[in-house]
C-alpha cells in the first residue's frame, strides 16, 4: 500500500464465529500492493465462508478479471502506477463488471465520494486495529445482496418484456385469425344473398319476391357486420356509426331507394360488440325497408333519417344508454288500432333483435310521419 499507513499482518490472528457460506461460496478479489493486508484479508474472508483471491496491483486484477470470474472486487486506493479511481474506471469498462468495494487508508470524505461517483458501490476505511475487516465483510454481503436484487430485477424485466411480447404476437395471430373468419363469414354471407336473389329472379309471384328480396336485406345487414371487422384492426368491436353509414349508402343504391328517397344518418361515435351490431344492423334494417315500403305510397321521395346518441336518461339498472331513432317524412303509423301493415315479420324480427340487445323498440309521436326508437344499453 504505497502512501497509507501500514497494517500489521499479526492482527485478528485467530478469528473465532465465522459463518459458514450456504450453497456456492461467494468469490472475492482484493487488489492491493500490501502483501501482508492481503494475506490478513484473504485468511478473514475465508474464515467467513468467502473464496479468495489477491492481486497485488491494478493490472494485475484486471488481468485475472478478464479470465475469471468474480462476485465481488475490493481494491485498494493508493497503489503503484495507478491508483484506485483509475483501476475503478478501468473496471467498469468491462462487459459485465462484479460490483466493487473501495478500500482506503484516508478518512477524507472526497475520496469516498470520488469513488463512489467512480462507480464503486460501497467504500471502507482501513484503521490499524484492523476493526475494517468486519465492515468489509460486510459491506461484501451487501454487494452481493444489492446484486442478487439487481440481477432478479433485470431477469424480472426481461421476462416482462418476453411475456409481453408474446402477448402482442399471440394477439396478432388472434386478429389475423378473426379477420379471416369475418371475411369467410362476409363471403358465404354474399354468396346466399346471390343465390336469394337468383331464386327471388326466377319467382313470379310478387309476394314470394318481396319476402326473398326482404330476406336478402337482412342477410346483407350481417354480412355489412363481417365486412367491417375483417378490414378492421380491432375484431372485437365495430364503430357502430360508421356501420350505420355503410348500410345506409347500400340501402340508398339498392331497389329499394329506386324512387329518389333520401337515407341520411347523423350518428355519434360508439363502439359497441360484435354481435350487438347485428342485432342494430338487422334492426335498422327492418326500419328502413319498413319506410321505404309504406311510408311513401306515392311516387314521390321521401326522407329517412337514423339519429344515433347518448340517451338523455339511464337504465333502471344505472347503464349509460344509446338512443337510435329511425324517422321518415311519410303518411305514419295511422291510428292506434290501425291493421298492421305487411305480414308483421318484420315486427317480430325488431322485437327479437331488441331482446338480444336487452333494449326496448317504441313508437313515438311525430309531427310528420313516423319515428322509432330503440335504447340499449352501451
Amino acid at each position: 500500500m504505497t502512501g497509507g499507513a501500514p497494517v500489521s499482518d499479526g492482527i485478528l490472528a485467530s478469528i473465532e464465529g465465522s459463518i459458514p457460506a450456504e450453497g456456492k461460496p461467494v468469490s472475492v478479489l482484493y487488489i492491493d500492493d500490501d502483501p501482508g493486508l492481503s494475506r490478513l484479508v484473504q485468511r478473514y474472508l475465508a474464515r467467513q465462508g468467502y473464496t479468495v483471491a489477491t492481486a497485488p496491483d491494478g493490472a494485475s486484477g484486471l488481468a485475472r478479471l478478464s479470465t475469471e470470474r468474480f462476485d465481488v472486487v475490493a481494491l485498494d486506493h493508493f497503489m503503484p502506477g495507478e491508483d484506485g479511481l483509475e483501476l475503478l474506471k478501468k473496471l467498469n469498462a468491462l462487459p459485465q463488471p462484479p460490483p466493487a468495494i473501495y478500500v482506503t487508508a484516508s478518512d477524507e470524505g472526497r475520496v469516498a465520494v470520488s469513488a463512489l461517483k467512480h462507480g464503486a458501490v460501497d467504500y471502507v476505511i482501513k484503521d490499524v486495529q484492523g476493526a475494517f475487516l468486519d465492515m468489509l465483510d460486510s459491506a461484501i454481503r451487501q454487494a452481493v445482496e444489492q446484486a442478487r436484487i439487481k440481477r432478479a430485477k433485470e431477469a424480472a424485466e426481461r421476462e416482462l418484456r418476453e411475456s409481453r411480447d408474446r402477448l402482442a404476437e399471440l394477439l396478432e395471430q388472434k386478429t389475423a385469425l378473426l379477420q379471416e373468419v369475418s371475411h369467410r363469414v362476409s363471403n358465404s354471407l354474399q354468396l346466399i344473398g346471390s343465390l336469394i336473389g337468383i331464386q327471388a329472379a326466377r319467382l313470379s309471384d310478387p309476394a314470394a319476391r318481396d319476402a326473398l328480396h326482404q330476406t336478402r336485406e337482412r342477410v346483407q345487414a350481417v354480412m355489412l357486420v363481417h365486412r367491417r371487422l375483417y378490414t378492421s384492426e380491432n375484431v372485437d368491436v365495430i364503430e357502430i356509426d360508421k356501420y350505420l353509414v355503410a348500410m345506409a349508402e347500400e340501402l340508398q343504391a339498392s331497389v329499394l331507394a329506386e324512387q329518389g328517397h333520401i337515407i341520411a344518418v347523423e350518428a355519434a361515435p360508439f363502439k359497441i360488440a360484435p354481435d350487438k351490431a347485428v342485432s342494430v344492423g338487422v334492426i335498422v334494417n327492418e326500419l328502413i325497408t319498413n319506410a321505404l315500403k309504406y311510408a311513401f305510397p306515392s311516387s314521390a321521395g321521401g326522407r329517412i333519417q337514423v339519429t344515433l346518441g347518448a340517451a338523455p336518461y339511464e337504465s333502471p339498472t344505472g347503464e349509460s344508454l344509446i338512443m337510435l331513432t329511425v324517422e321518415d317524412d311519410g303518411v305514419g303509423y295511422g291510428t292506434e288500432d290501425s291493421a298492421p301493415k305487411g305480414t308483421g315479420l318484420g315486427t317480430l324480427i325488431i322485437t327479437a333483435m331488441a331482446k338480444t340487445l336487452h333494449g326496448a323498440v317504441e313508437r313515438r309521436p311525430a309531427a310528420t310521419g313516423s319515428r322509432t326508437v330503440l335504447t340499449f344499453p352501451v
